[in-house]
């Protein structure tokens, strides 16, 4: 019953992890290194990954600058950007790209808050998922009624500790994106 319930966590927490990292991937009109995560780069005719190339830094709240390791790069990392269609668009100034993180409207961060229930929903569906293979899991095995019922419950618990989590991501990246 133990190993049940550890699994059931450890799925758990990594649907909350999930739903983290796809959460930082929604910018909320500050500068984030996190929006540049999926953009690669045809270096050398080999797809790569955009932070194995350059340094990213925060010069200022609503800017990127990309400085890369070979100056030679700068137009396959312009190019990069553009194909990630991440809505930026690279100032080239010769030796680094920068990227002006526009102002977000209201209906954007609105839009952007929709996205985010949508993700915090995936993570909702995946802690059930987790919850209902722990339970046909304790359900299959040779316990007693009373220790299937105990670890029933504690799965419950489990749950719904890891949807309280869910609730307070979700609201405090809802406050980040309405905040101006």
């Amino acid at each position: 019953m133990e190993e049940i319930l550890i699994d059931a966590e450890e799925h758990m927490q990594s649907s909350i992890d999930a739903m983290e990292k796809r959460f930082s991937n929604v910018r909320a009109g500050r500068a984030n290194p996190a929006i540049l995560d999926k953009v690669m780069v045809s270096y050398y005719g080999v797809d790569t990954p955009l932070k194995q190339l350059a340094n990213i830094s925060i010069p200022e709240a609503r800017q990127l600058a990309i400085k890369p390791f070979d100056k030679s790069a700068l137009g396959a990392i312009e190019k990069g950007i553009y194909n990630a269609d991440i809505g930026l668009t690279p100032n080239n100034n010769g030796e680094t790209v920068i990227l002006n993180i526009p102002v977000l409207t209201e209906e954007t961060r609105k839009d952007y808050v929709k996205q985010v229930k949508g993700m915090a929903e995936d993570a909702r569906i995946a802690l059930r998922n987790s919850r209902q293979d722990a339970n046909n899991d304790i359900k299959k095995s040779e316990a007693a009624e009373d220790e299937k019922k105990q670890a029933t419950d504690e799965v419950q618990e489990l749950i719904n500790k890891f949807n309280k989590m869910i609730d307070t991501k979700l609201k405090q990246k809802e406050e980040e994106l309405m905040s101006v």
